[in-house]
């Protein structure tokens, strides 16, 4: 099964064999223990549920609890579900990184960086307003439409808001390299979330060459 959860470490620079520079990204892949495999017969669907990180027992709720002890596990502090065509794991078994291998493509997703209540700006990118001349009009999000028909702000406005903390998925990325003895994946380009991010890590769906 090649997926795995990881942890964003941060981003630093290597070069290669002709001396350029590539920017990477090192990413902290597992070990992540199979927590549970769904079949078609009996949920309708093929996936592996993935944990991830040591926990401990005080900070998890009894039906996390009752859900590792079923599948004879060590508490987790994170789980994660990965959609497979075919099942080749079982309940137990330990997942790392050399399950990805230099040259791969894959797809990684993770939570955006939180930027709090930001206007349209900063937000969606618009252009300010003049700043003399008697303007008052600045930073503020523009028109809001036509007036007496149909009388009303359109859905979807783009307009001053909170920013930030979305899903994301940045798709066809290098890996570089694979460290298995560390179990760190560098891949080229950046990925999303702060440092310490979880991260979500699959094989490409839209190989580009």
């Amino acid at each position: 099964m090649k997926a795995i959860i990881g942890k964003k470490v941060g981003m630093t620079q290597i070069f290669d064999e002709k001396g350029v520079v590539i920017p990477v990204t090192a990413i902290q892949a597992g070990p992540c223990v199979v927590a549970q495999v769904k079949t078609v017969e009996t949920d309708g669907y093929n996936a592996v549920q993935l944990g991830y990180g040591e926990v401990k027992d005080k900070h998890i709720n009894k039906p996390e609890a009752g859900h590792f002890k079923k599948a004879g596990i060590e508490n987790k502090k994170h789980l994660r579900e990965f959609r497979v065509d075919s099942i080749d794991v079982q309940v137990g078994d330990e997942v790392k990184a050399d399950v990805f291998a230099a040259g791969d493509k894959i797809d990684v997703q993770g939570t955006t960086k939180g930027k709090g209540f930001q206007g349209v700006i900063k937000r969606h990118g618009q252009s300010r307003g003049p700043m003399g001349h008697g303007s008052m009009y600045h930073r503020r999000p523009g028109s809001m439409g036509p007036t007496s028909t149909p009388g009303r702000v359109f859905k979807g406005k783009k307009l001053p808001g909170h920013m930030g903390v979305q899903t994301v998925t940045i798709q066809n990325l290098d890996v570089v390299s694979v460290d298995l003895d560390k179990n760190v994946l560098l891949v080229k380009g950046s990925v999303p979330g702060a440092k310490g991010a979880l991260l979500k890590i699959r094989p490409s769906v839209k190989v580009v060459k």
